[in-house]
């Protein structure tokens, strides 16, 4: 247990029992991975994750279900032309076109994602909700110039086995000799990198808060 000024904190270990669930995310630093292109513009939330597979309470098995009525028919049988049923491309990283993640606030949104197997997502433009929902659940969601979209695209279609590397500690995205910078909110980085979440976080700093606690 520990009190700062007044309040309790369990441990992690204690929180997570009570949730039931495992909190701890992967360490994040630098990435080389193939990308799945996915070049739809305005892709919302429910098609991300349809709401009828909303009633579970943890985060694992939601990637079953993504862009779920675009993967599988009405008799669930695998849609050919979806890219994500396109043997030729795989890989941990997703590019999709501009304003993704619109829509209602689901987090499940980010939870399938993630689950699925994606650690990033790149776009020009984030819905704000789902770019924190996603920065809250281990899933990097960056942002890049509509030039620097389109070129990625153009590429990973041209030659599937492109592989992009994502230097986070940098903040840099590069496909080939082909680079750019992107910004991210220091405190989600300093999570990201050291595979926090905002419990971990916060126990990391247990020695500066007990320290300030008995100095005041």
């Amino acid at each position: 247990m520990l009190i700062v000024s007044g309040c309790a904190f369990i441990n992690s270990n204690q929180y997570r029992a009570t949730n039931n669930e495992k909190m701890g995310k992967d360490k994040f630093t630098t990435l080389k991975s193939t990308a799945v292109p996915l070049p739809v513009e305005n892709i919302d939330t429910d098609q991300i994750i349809p709401a009828r597979f909303l009633k579970a309470t943890t985060r694992e098995g939601f990637g079953d279900n993504l862009f779920r009525d675009w993967r599988y028919d009405s008799q669930n049988n695998p849609i050919k032309e979806f890219v994500l049923n396109n043997s030729k491309y795989s890989g941990k990283i997703l590019v999709a076109g501009k304003n993704f993640g619109c829509g209602s606030s689901r987090e499940h949104a980010a939870w399938s994602i993630y689950d699925f197997g994606f650690k990033v997502v790149v776009s020009s433009f984030f819905a704000d909700i789902f770019k924190n929902n996603a920065l809250n659940n281990g899933l990097l969601p960056i942002v890049v110039s509509d030039k620097f979209l389109k070129q990625l695209l153009n590429a990973i279609e041209e030659k599937p086995s492109s592989e992009i590397i994502v230097d986070l500690e940098n903040q840099i995205l590069q496909i080939g000799s082909v680079k750019e910078k992107f910004e991210i909110n220091q405190y989600k980085k300093t999570c990201l990198i050291n595979g926090y979440d905002d419990i971990d976080y916060l126990l990391s700093l247990n020695k500066e808060i007990r320290e300030f606690d008995l100095a005041h």
